[in-house]
């Protein structure tokens, strides 16, 4: 792709799952309280697989909003390069399974991976079916923020907070 994009901002997450739709969840809600310019494309991803290889490969640094299912303590927030976090990545569990990690192994071979960094909190309850999150998870909501818009000033992207 010629024409690539600064940066996308992905929200992850299955949002019927409760805490493990933090990404969508953070995308939304961050999406109303901050406009960027042009060179910045915020994308709710959910699950959506291999339909989410035009928002990887179309820019020069991919920021990924997730959750990391560890044994860490229910709120805890992690930053990690793709080489950092893959270790920590669980395997698949089937073969038609499709993981982020799939995608970005696809648009590496496809050379159009961008440089990733992930923004991860473990959850506190992903297990139940609930359109809700956990509040803790709630709460992590301007902390997050703040590692965001640090992640995007370290890129030389300016933001203007438009909501309080």
């Amino acid at each position: 792709m010629t024409n690539k994009r600064d940066i996308n901002i992905l929200g992850l997450g299955n949002i019927l799952m409760k805490d493990d739709g933090f990404g969508v969840h953070f995308i939304r809600w961050f999406e109303e309280r901050w406009s960027f310019p042009d060179s910045v494309r915020i994308i709710e991803g959910g699950v959506m697989a291999y339909a989410l290889l035009e928002p990887v490969c179309s820019c020069r640094h991919l920021i990924v909003v997730d959750v990391l299912k560890t044994d860490d303590k229910p709120g805890s927030i992690y930053r990690f390069t793709l080489a950092e976090i893959e270790p920590k990545l669980p395997p698949p569990t089937s073969a038609h399974e499709v993981q982020f990690l799939d995608v970005l192994c696809k648009a590496e071979l496809l050379g159009e991976a961008p440089e990733v960094v992930f923004l991860c909190i473990v959850p506190a309850d992903f297990r139940e079916m609930d359109l809700e999150m956990s509040p803790l998870m709630r709460e992590k909501f301007p902390l997050i923020e703040k590692l965001l818009i640090e992640e995007l000033n370290r890129h030389g992207i300016e933001s203007l907070k438009i909501h309080a």
